[in-house]
Order: structure tokens, then C-alpha cells, then sequence
């Protein structure tokens, strides 16, 4: 429970975006409490032993886009930050073969050549293209944006700021950006390359955690924000932390705390309290009350507004925003504990080597397209696309000796099922996901010592994300940017003063970011030094 019944700034909810923006709170002098209503902090970033002796990344599973100001302004490595590099891709084929890709360009280029020369003389200038479209948009990523609706001079310039970023583009940069901010992951690699494994291990990065199909626009938006992830300065590359994201929200617990900040678990918060348009603190579920100048939510849109607040405090047209804000989570995982390490028949003579990092179960655009063909219609794919990772091939300590631990997020699983429900479904989706990997790791199933499954119904229960949406809100072009969360409201900021937003349903968006955390915090911290 928390120590005190006054403080001068509430975080509600300890993910990591509530864990950042609560140490950058203290670290400002604020006295700061961070709320969480499990027993443990992390949000969806948690690792967990699920079975003796094995680590579990339960929900996400890789260090995708951590800011790296966040890593250098919060010290987080004298606390234990580590990251691991994941070294490859193994995105192995029904025939039999295989595209393995890793550190060294060269021999990335001589293996794509295996399978078409053109895409080998291609993709250096799909990198390149790319890369510039990353480089146009990253200081998008990392500045609070404009409000496009405010007439205020301060926004005006803001606005004719960011126009001018935009003309100083080159003209392919600007074509290239809206290509992908507007149209499909296909259509736009259908330009550079003809090898079906290359596409599609490629455009599966357009469908992750979104209800789009990679030939759907809105699959070129997602293709670009996972290729915003760096590691070390490379752009592109993931990282795996050490003991799995529960290792890394660790760390920004302990940050938090040696700037001041008090965390305290199983402390649901139930309402903020208000008074004549302001935020005075908060009730938790047991009744307690707790005083605060500042409160902020890391909960994804639909609960900051609708839930732990009372919508008639809000403008019609914001409570209308947010009840269009569209959620439609349609991602799954299937964790499991394995007695030893499988190997695609192609490479059995190459040890862990080749598992190094992701293994892309989804070999062309037709297996990707048919997989989402299902969700469409309400229901699970009969084949669904897999990200999966052998984490223990990182870190060896996330299983016993000898023994693994591999994660496969899932790729379609609807939140709503037609005509069934998820507890129902549950256990029939986990023997679909394994027979996919047992049609290309044979004998798999003689290995899966445990097996869980967490359907999208279980991250809403467990989480609070809404209908499972893993980045608290879809990435769709009509909810980002300008947008995110909705118009107006993009800036952190509600209509009650004192009372902020900070969750992934924010600017700049989902994976483990810590975008909306920190800037949520910069916002916060210079309201309180203009209002001094």
C-alpha cells in the first residue's frame, strides 16, 4: 500500500510507459507514487515462471523501439539494462528450404542471391529507400506533436514547423512515406523484389498485433513503425533483454525508485477524483483515497476517458472520439517449455546457430493473405502466420540446461469468435499453432514439456487493454500522429486539468517504446514550470 495519503503526482498503471514517465516525474522533484493493480510491475513487458525452471515471456517478448534518450536520461544501465542482440531471421519454406538472414550484409546478400538474383541487386536499394523514410519521420517519433486543431500561435508554428520538414524532403523520400503511411505492405515490396520467402518475411512485419492482411492499406503504416526499432545505433535491429522484457521493466522499476518515485502492486486504482474541472488524486478499488495535483493514466484510451473517469466531465465530441477509437485486437501468444532445442531439417547440422533471433513461420504473401482471409469472417486462422523466437538460445537462463523456452506470437486470432468464445477456443488454438510448427520442425511436439496459451480475451482480463489490443489502440492512419488518441487530445493533455495521459494509445504508439511515457512527462513537467 502506499506509504502516504498525499503526493504531488499519481501514476496510474506500471508498465513500462507508467514506470518512465514516473521516473522522469521524479527525477523532475516530483513526489511521486506509481499505482499497479497486479502484484507485479511490467503491464504487458513481464516475464514470469510458468513451469519450474522455465522463463516465460508471457504477453511481448523483444526490446523493439526503446528510445534511446530513455536509456541515457534514466541511467538505466547502472541499473541493469542488457540488452542481447538478436542475431538472425530464419524464415524457413514448405519445400524444404529456407532464407536465413543475420549480421553481415554480404552474406545476407549472397543468400537472398540463392533464391533470385534480382532481389539481391534490389535490396540494397530497399534499405536504403526505407532508411531514408525512417530517418524523415524518427524526430516525428521523438516531439510531442502539433495540435491541429488549436488556432493558439504557439500551435500555428508548430504546424508551419513540421510543413517545413516535409518540403525539405527529397520528393522520392515524401513518395515513399506516404506510399507506406497510406498503402500496403505488398504492393510497396511488389516494386523491389520477386522471391516470395523475402516478400513475405518481410511484410510480416505490416501485420503484426493489426487486423490487416499484408495486400490491406494500413499494412505499409505498421511495415514502417517495426522498422523504426534499433539496437546499439542499427537501425533495424531487436534486441532481446536479459531475463525477457519482465528483466527490463525491472530495471526502469529500480530507476524509478532511486529517483524517488514509491511503487506500490495490488493497488487497483478505481476512479480519479475531481473538483470543479481538476484532478485532486484518486480512489483505489478498497476505498482508499490518495491526493495529487497530478494524476496520469498509462491505460490504454477507452479506460483514461470512459472508465476512470465520469464522461459527462468530458466534451460530447471527445467521449464520441473515443468510443470510435478502434481496438479490434487480433493477436495471441503460445508459449512453450520444450525438453530440447528443434531444428528445421535443413539446418539440423547447424546447433543453435540459425535460432538465434526470429523465426518467421509465414513463407509467402498468398500463406500471410489466407491467414488473415480467416480473421475476416470471425475466426481463427486455420494456418496462422507465427513470430517466434527460442529466447533461450540468447539467454540461456531462461530454461534449465539443455532445455528451451520459444515464444510465437500469433497471427489471426479475433478478439470477438463467431459463433464460439475464447474459453471455448482456447486450447484447439494452441493445437493449431503447434501442428504449424510441427510441418516445419518435425518432432516438435515430442519436445513441449508445457504449453500456454494466452488468447487476446486473456490480455484484456489480465491487462486491461481493450479487446486485447496489444498497442492500445490500432495502427490505423485516422488514430496516429494528429490523431492519437483523438483530435485535440494528441498532446497528452485532457480536459481535466491536472489529469494526463501517457499509455501506448498515445503519440508516438505501441511496443515497447517508452515514447508516450517520457513525453507525457516532458508535457507534464512544462505545464508545472509555465504555471509557476
Amino acid at each position: 500500500m502506499p506509504s502516504q495519503r498525499t503526493y504531488d503526482a499519481i501514476v496510474v498503471g506500471a508498465g513500462h510507459n507508467g514506470l518512465i514517465n514516473g521516473a522522469y516525474l521524479a527525477k523532475s522533484g516530483l513526489n511521486t507514487l506509481i499505482l499497479e493493480r497486479r502484484h507485479l510491475v511490467g503491464g504487458a513487458a513481464i516475464t514470469e515462471e510458468l513451469h519450474p525452471g522455465f522463463q516465460f515471456t508471457t504477453f511481448s517478448y523483444a526490446l523493439s523501439h526503446i528510445r534511446p534518450e530513455i536509456i541515457h536520461e534514466l541511467d538505466l544501465v547502472e541499473h541493469g539494462f542488457m540488452p542481447l542482440l538478436m542475431e538472425s531471421l530464419l524464415a524457413p519454406m514448405e519445400n524444404g528450404d529456407y532464407l536465413l538472414l543475420g549480421q553481415d550484409e554480404q552474406r545476407n546478400i549472397t543468400e537472398i542471391r540463392r533464391h533470385s538474383k534480382h532481389d539481391a541487386d534490389a535490396y540494397q536499394q530497399f534499405t536504403h529507400d526505407v532508411a531514408m523514410v525512417v530517418r524523415a519521420i524518427k524526430p516525428l517519433l521523438d516531439s510531442i506533436p502539433p495540435n491541429i486543431v488549436s488556432k493558439e500561435p504557439e500551435e500555428l508554428v508548430r504546424m508551419a514547423a513540421l510543413a517545413q520538414h516535409m518540403r525539405d524532403l527529397p520528393p522520392r523520400v515524401i513518395h515513399n512515406a506516404v506510399r507506406l503511411l497510406m498503402g500496403s505492405a505488398a504492393d510497396f515490396l511488389d516494386d523491389y523484389f520477386e522471391s516470395e520467402i523475402l516478400k513475405a518475411s518481410i511484410a510480416s512485419s505490416g501485420i503484426i498485433g493489426s487486423k490487416v492482411g499484408p495486400r490491406s492499406q494500413g499494412s505499409g503504416l505498421v511495415l514502417l513503425f517495426m522498422a523504426v526499432g534499433e539496437h546499439d545505433g542499427d537501425q533495424g535491429a531487436w534486441a532481446f533483454h536479459k531475463g525477457g522484457n519482465g528483466g527490463f521493466t525491472q530495471v526502469l522499476a529500480t530507476a524509478a525508485r532511486a529517483f524517488g518515485a514509491e511503487i506500490a502492486v495490488e493497488s487497483p486504482v478505481d476512479t480519479v477524483t475531481t473538483d470543479n474541472g481538476r484532478a485532486t488524486g484518486v480512489v483505489l478499488a478498497d476505498g482508499t483515497e490518495i491526493e495529487a495535483g497530478i494524476v496520469v493514466s498509462s491505460l490504454d484510451p477507452r479506460r483514461t476517458f470512459l472508465e476512470l473517469v465520469d464522461p459527462r466531465e468530458l466534451p460530447s465530441d471527445l467521449v464520441e472520439s473515443i468510443n470510435r477509437m478502434k481496438f479490434q485486437g487480433t493477436s495471441a501468444k503460445v508459449n512453450f517449455a520444450l525438453d530440447g532445442l528443434p531444428t528445421f531439417p535443413a539446418l539440423a547440422d547447424r546447433g543453435p546457430e540459425p535460432y538465434r533471433g526470429f523465426i518467421n513461420l509465414g513463407p509467402t504473401i498468398d500463406y500471410l493473405e489466407r491467414a488473415f482471409d480467416d480473421a475476416k469472417y470471425g475466426w481463427f486462422s486455420k494456418r496462422p502466420y507465427l513470430d517466434s523466437c527460442i529466447q533461450s538460445t540468447i539467454d540461456p537462463d531462461m530454461a534449465p540446461p539443455g532445455k528451451h523456452v520459444m515464444s510465437n506470437f500469433v497471427q489471426y486470432t479475433p478478439f470477438e469468435l463467431k459463433g464460439s468464445d475464447w474459453d471455448t477456443e482456447r486450447e484447439n488454438l494452441g493445437d493449431t499453432v503447434q501442428a504449424v510448427i510441427e510441418g516445419f520442425f518435425p518432432g516438435f511436439g515430442d519436445l513441449v514439456l508445457h504449453r500456454e496459451v494466452v488468447t487476446p480475451l486473456d490480455i484484456e482480463r489480465t491487462l486491461g487493454l481493450t479487446e486485447g489490443n496489444i498497442y492500445a489502440g490500432e495502427f490505423l492512419a485516422p488514430q496516429m500522429y494528429f490523431f492519437r488518441p483523438a483530435p485535440g487530445w494528441n498532446q497528452y493533455r485532457t480536459p481535466i486539468a491536472g489529469y494526463y495521459q501517457c499509455g501506448s494509445g498515445t503519440h508516438p504508439g505501441g511496443c515497447v517504446m517508452g515514447g508516450p511515457g517520457r513525453l507525457a512527462a516532458s508535457q507534464i513537467i512544462g505545464d508545472l514550470e509555465a504555471a509557476e
